[in-house]
């Protein structure tokens, strides 16, 4: 039997990860993460719960890179902290996963293995051979995994652009010819699959971009994600091609500038870059910034400068922002909120898709309906998407014709087995999210994050009594304090009445020998919150201290 897992990526848009498994072996594929949306108060990072491959650590025997958007490859150093197992991935896969290992301190103590896109890797039950697709970021490859039930085909992030920037098309050969060999599943990337016709191809953004430039008449600041290596050789270009000199800021704008020039996947024309503490040093017309801050993120570069917090430049009236990228969902907020600040400033903002500065990554419908016919897998699993694209992905198998049976649309968790041909969704594991807060890795559950929500939404009244264990009396207090809770200042009234009604209950339950303190808390919070909500109708949390004289 094999079974296919996804703990990841589906009904979703991130922390991809999915698991393949025999009887004897199991390998997986990606290792993303998502960043948290506002209501996650205090989260850094989402990362999928890969307890289930702990559980059966000794099973595992590879973990397979598509390509190194952080989606894929940001849960990387976590995962390999409990599960240390070769990883196999491109030279700029690896590349950008090994910048992100270093900065937890774990070169040197993982196994990272550079693949020959044509050739394969034996590991178990499982050979895994490499085909390489076109996307925003140089390097992905889909895998054709043979098993001992058949061919599976993971699609990876793909789009079939076919004048791409670096000419490596999406190796639509292969895909030909696994699919006249015969394929018993095929999972395919669904991000575009609510989007009619093709995707536009990446060429058309240098042409945005060049006419952005030209027009500017100050300086130019152009923010993408920073390991879009083909957007940055583009922008590159264009800004050597106007007698622009180019600086980069954001750290990991820089780490991917450093690293992709270092494999060769970047070309900077000579004496075109520049550090960003010689900004000041040039006129306004012969500097483009690169930027990291697409997505509005506060501490990004593009964030600070909007605020004014950017050390080495100060934006003004007349200078341009070019956002080259399309907000994940749940950072539209934060990326509207930038705009508006750079607004504010007087700054010509060019953002809109219609300014064609931005094109996705990803395959539309068409690109999809054409993977589907070529493949002719027995079976189709759309992943990589929100519940709604999956639907839209099956909707394109159907009208392939596929038949209803041989479309399976899982979830995070669902055990898809395989067995004598034969496919079916079977059963589940736990497939939730770990959260990553500080140092703390999956330590924050429901309850934190509850308590979080209340604490910000009505603040926290705390209560303070001492009582005398011998006397069996209140000795000192109660006291409040309150700290986000809104309440009349001058209501002394209201005050007096809080601790009269923490008093009246303790020396209720104090007469009755009642004294364990855990009890004393649960009446004091009881009384004390109905108190409250009938005087303000807020609920703030309430925490009695007891103290023990």
């Amino acid at each position: 039997m094999l079974k296919i897992v996804p703990l990841g990526g589906l009904g979703e848009v991130g922390k991809n990860m999915m698991v393949l498994e025999t009887e004897n072996d199991i390998i997986v594929i990606d290792a993303g993460l998502m960043f948290p949306e506002d209501d996650l108060l205090g989260i850094d990072l989402i990362l999928p719960d890969f307890s289930y491959v702990i559980k059966n650590k000794r099973k595992v025997r590879a973990l397979f890179l598509t390509h190194g958007h952080e989606d894929h490859t940001g849960s990387l150093a976590f995962f390999l902290k409990q599960v240390n197992v070769p990883v196999y991935g491109t030279p700029l896969t690896l590349g950008l996963a090994r910048n992100k290992l270093s900065e937890h301190k774990m070169l040197g103590k993982v196994r990272l293995k550079e693949v020959d896109p044509n050739k394969s890797v034996k590991t178990g039950d499982f050979r895994v051979s490499f085909i390489r697709v076109s996307h925003s970021v140089p390097d992905g490859v889909g895998l054709a995994i043979e098993t001992p039930e058949g061919i599976v085909i993971h699609s990876g992030d793909f789009k079939l652009d076919q004048t791409p920037v670096d000419n490596r098309m999406t190796e639509m050969d292969k895909f030909v010819a696994y699919g006249n060999k015969g394929v018993l599943a095929f999972m395919s990337d669904s991000t575009n699959a609510e989007t009619p016709g093709y995707t536009r191809t990446e060429r058309s953004v240098g042409e945005a971009l060049d006419m952005a430039v030209k027009g500017a008449e100050q300086r130019i600041v152009i923010a993408c994600f920073s390991s879009h290596v083909h957007r940055i050789q583009q922008a590159i270009n264009v800004a050597a091609a106007n007698g622009r000199k180019v600086a980069i800021a954001g750290r990991s704008m820089k780490a991917s500038v450093d690293i992709a020039s270092e494999l060769g996947y970047l070309t900077i024309p000579p004496h075109t870059l520049i550090g960003m503490h010689e900004v000041m040093n040039y006129p306004p017309r012969e500097i483009v910034v690169l930027a990291t801050g697409s997505q509005g993120e506060p501490m990004a570069a593009l964030a600070r400068m909007a605020s004014h917090d950017q050390k080495h430049i100060e934006l003004v009236a007349g200078d341009t922002v070019v956002i080259s990228a399309s907000p994940v969902p749940g950072n539209e907020k934060s990326v509207s909120r930038t705009i508006d600040q750079l607004f504010r400033i007087g700054v010509n903002v060019v953002y809109e898709k219609d300014a064609g500065v931005h094109v996705s990554g990803h395959a539309a419908q068409e690109e999809l309906r054409l993977m589907l016919n070529i493949v002719k897998p027995r079976y189709f699993i759309p992943i990589h998407g929100e519940y709604r694209m999956l639907k839209h992905h099956a909707d394109l198998a159907a009208s392939v014709g596929m038949g209803p049976d041989n479309i399976l649309i899982a979830e995070n968790g669902d055990v898809i087995k395989f067995k004598k041909g034969k496919g079916k969704i079977d059963g589940s594991v736990p497939a939730g999210a770990m959260f990553v807060d500080g140092l703390g890795i999956g330590d924050v559950g429901d309850v934190v994050l509850r308590d979080r929500m209340r604490l910000s939404r009505d603040g926290v009244f705390i209560v303070v009594v001492g009582i005398d264990r011998q006397t069996s009396t209140i000795e000192t207090g109660p006291d409040v304090f309150s700290r986000g809770f809104v309440y009349p200042k001058d209501d002394e009234d209201m005050i007096d009445a809080a601790k009269e009604s923490v008093k009246d209950v303790l020396e209720a339950y104090i007469a009755e020998e009642i004294v364990d303190e855990g009890i004393l808390k649960m009446h004091v919070r009881d009384a004390l919150g109905k108190f409250l909500f009938k005087a303000t109708k807020r609920r703030p949390m309430i925490l009695p201290i007891i103290i023990e004289t």
